[in-house]
């Protein structure tokens, strides 16, 4: 497969080198607008270069074409199936605590609580996969995350009681926030550059179809007996969890945490695979050498970075104190750039209308049972299919335009449902068109969020961070994600019943006009780039000029 990118070379050859892999024709030192020029990782393989340089002044052609990788789509695939396991929960919890309310005779507030709880569980998780993967490699933590929601899936099938529903809820919620770190990780470190936002935003394509897969078994297993058909829901979220863990075994270990390692040989392997040709490879790998000589007393030479990295055995010590303790200029613009795109991701209440689209749709004037989950299927097939048009696009367009499109959606989609709920908050009956408004207001909100917030968030975050900070800054980064998640999950009746849901969803929206301001000013373009010409975007000279920010 191929995918032709937009982006076009100077025409001062001068300027560029080029790479043989997806990668290539990048910028080695570029006028950023302001007169400076860039320092960073572009010129990594500048030697190599030299000899390619030749090509392009003879006339070889420069036009820069992705080829999907079928090596590099297999490992993505893989790891980002773990993420159903999050989306089927969603999806197959809204419809569930319908039968659970009644079934178990729970409050309003115990519903809050159990929705919530997986949310704010899975903050454990986020905060210790950085260092677990660190410790143990991408792929085992994969193996772990899975095997953890694994246990909470078959603890909350087989519940007889509220607290042991909860105790499932808190075990398959750790196990989310491990997969929410570790899978656009590993992806983004498998992947080459220029297709690294089509596999990196899987997880998130998987997360949609796992709530679309949750709100079919919400449908297809409604019409049994009420203390079945919420178990069954529940329970059977183990399955994917089975092939997720067994799945991941044939999957390479990322080529960058082998690096770190000291296992160069292993690393040279997966980058032959996952590149088009090995000259490719090994300028990755040098590439990636460089990046990770901050592991060694001598980084020059790949040799010793090996031995100093079996020597030390680093397991990602000294990572939170340069996160946030001692962070420079750029860690910190870094941090705050990948804190904030999740702070809005969750902000935003989608997860919350997911998880409470029954009620939202009844606060809309429907009432049946079996309507209100055949509703939240047609926006789970709308929120799936604007995933992967997004996902087939980041690419080419690029993080900003579709992060920008989907985040203003929102903001008017969430005041449209304000003003159609207000509507029939204060009407006598229930006219149609209000009633399609909410319907339509609803699906274009989540619709919005699956073309920006819900998988650039991923790619954001799991490509920004230096080798040495990624696993562990992204989990920081991650867990916030999760608390805000909680946080909004478990509040979101509680304040609807205060202010209703129109004053809700219109809060929404000016939470995401906020949002939308942050990402235009504060989020660079990161497309095309390879992960170790990244951090160079958010050097103090770069960012001094906000123009080129936004650029």
């Amino acid at each position: 497969m191929q995918f032709l990118s937009t982006q076009k070379p100077e025409t001062h050859h001068d300027d560029y080198h080029l790479l043989l892999d997806s990668e290539s024709a990048l910028p080695v030192e570029t006028d950023l607008k302001n007169g400076r020029r860039r320092k960073g990782a572009s010129h990594v393989v500048a030697t190599e270069a030299e000899s390619q340089k030749h090509k392009l002044l003879e006339g070889a052609p420069v036009q820069r074409k992705a080829y999907l990788n079928k090596y590099a789509l297999g490992g993505a695939i893989l790891a980002s199936t773990n993420s159903i396991l999050l989306g089927y929960d969603i999806g197959v919890m809204s419809g569930a605590v319908l039968y659970i309310r009644e079934n178990l005779d729970i409050s309003s507030t115990q519903i809050e609580i159990l929705v919530g709880s997986l949310n704010v569980c899975s903050l454990i998780g986020s905060l210790a996969s950085g260092k677990t993967s660190d410790w143990i490699g991408r792929r085992y933590t994969i193996i772990l995350a899975a095997a953890t929601f694994l246990i909470g899936a078959l603890l909350m099938g087989l519940a007889p009681s509220f607290l042991f529903l909860m105790l499932g809820r808190v075990v398959a919620g750790i196990g989310v926030g491990y997969s929410l770190m570790i899978a656009p990780v590993y992806v983004a470190e498998l992947s080459p550059a220029l297709t690294r936002g089509f596999l990196t935003s899987l997880p998130e394509v998987f997360i949609n179809v796992g709530i679309l897969l949750g709100y079919i078994a919400n449908y297809t297993l409604s019409g049994l007996p009420e203390h079945i058909n919420w178990r069954l829901m529940l329970g059977l979220a183990a399955l994917p969890a089975i092939v997720v863990a067994l799945g991941v075994l044939a999957m390479p270990e990322s080529p960058r945490w082998l690096v770190v390692k000291g296992r160069l040989s292993e690393a040279r392997q997966v980058l032959i695979k996952t590149s088009e040709t090995k000259e490719e490879a090994e300028l990755r790998l040098a590439e990636i050498v460089k990046a990770a000589s901050v592991f060694s007393t001598s980084p020059a030479d790949s040799s010793s970075l090996s031995q100093a990295a079996s020597s030390s055995n680093w397991r990602g010590q000294g990572v939170w104190k340069e996160l946030l303790l001692r962070p420079s200029r750029p860690i910190r613009r870094i941090l705050i750039s990948a804190i904030g795109v999740n702070f809005f991701m969750q902000a935003s209440g989608n997860d919350a209308v997911v998880y409470y689209s029954p009620e939202v749709f009844k606060g809309a004037g429907i009432h049946n049972k079996k309507q209100l989950v055949g509703v939240t299927v047609i926006m789970g097939i709308a929120k799936t299919f604007f995933v992967l048009v997004s996902a087939l696009f980041l690419d080419r367009f690029g993080r900003r335009p579709l992060l920008l499109l989907g985040s203003a959606g929102m903001a008017i989609s969430l005041a449209g449902l304000g003003l159609g709920s207000k509507y029939l908050e204060y009407s006598n009956g229930s006219p149609g068109w209000a009633i399609a408004l909410c319907v339509v207001a609803v699906c274009a909100a989540v619709s919005f969020f699956s073309i920006g917030l819900g998988p650039i968030t991923w790619v954001y975050s799991s490509e920004i961070f230096p080798l040495r900070l990624r696993a562990q800054g992204s989990s920081l980064a991650i867990s916030v994600n999760r608390l805000v998640s909680g946080l909004v999950a478990m509040t979101f009746l509680s304040i609807s019943r205060e202010i209703s849901f129109g004053g809700m969803f219109f809060a929404l929206a000016g939470i995401m006009v906020v949002g939308t301001i942050f990402f235009y000013y504060y989020l660079p373009e990161t497309k095309g780039k390879s992960l170790e010409e990244i951090e160079a975007l958010f050097e103090d000279e770069v960012v001094e000029n906000p123009k080129v920010l936004v650029s």
